[in-house]
């Protein structure tokens, strides 16, 4: 009983394709190059999967930290407005607490605003190297 040539098996030894025609040949390194795909984006997929949850478990956290922090930063706020409720009368201590906030809120926005602006939205790199794809797969090289 001959076998007909098929995929190759993968046991690291060559294997003779002399009588195999450009058609089969070709069949297989189609079918090879489908598997290869298949199998890395569905390696990718399982990467992502598992940084995802280790960003969420991190943003969680982070966000906590975050809360905690306000907590603190609320809690000094009325401590120092009750200082300087001893030195000076409530109203105008709660005001000049305030104007220390409207100070330093302004001071972030102003320099949030002018990191924003500076974001290009538009992946230079990944632009470039797909680019060079259709070079890559002619044999040629940048």
């Amino acid at each position: 009983m001959t076998q007909a040539p098929g995929p190759a098996p993968r046991t690291g030894e060559p294997v003779d394709v002399a009588d195999a025609s450009v058609g089969e040949l070709m069949s297989n390194v189609m079918k090879d190059l489908s598997t290869l795909v298949r199998q890395e984006v569905e390696l990718a997929k399982a990467e992502v999967k598992a940084e995802a949850g280790k960003a969420a478990k991190g943003a969680g956290m982070l966000g906590g930290a975050g809360f905690a922090g306000y907590m603190v930063v609320l809690f000094l706020s009325i401590a120092l407005w009750q200082g300087l409720a001893n030195v000076l009368d409530s109203g105008w201590a709660a005001l000049i607490v305030a104007v220390v906030w409207v100070i330093a809120g302004a001071v972030l926005y102003a320099t949030g605003r002018r990191e924003v602006r500076r974001i290009n939205p538009k992946p230079e790199r990944t632009v470039e190297t797909l680019q060079q794809v259709p070079d890559a797969l002619k044999g040629e090289r940048p």
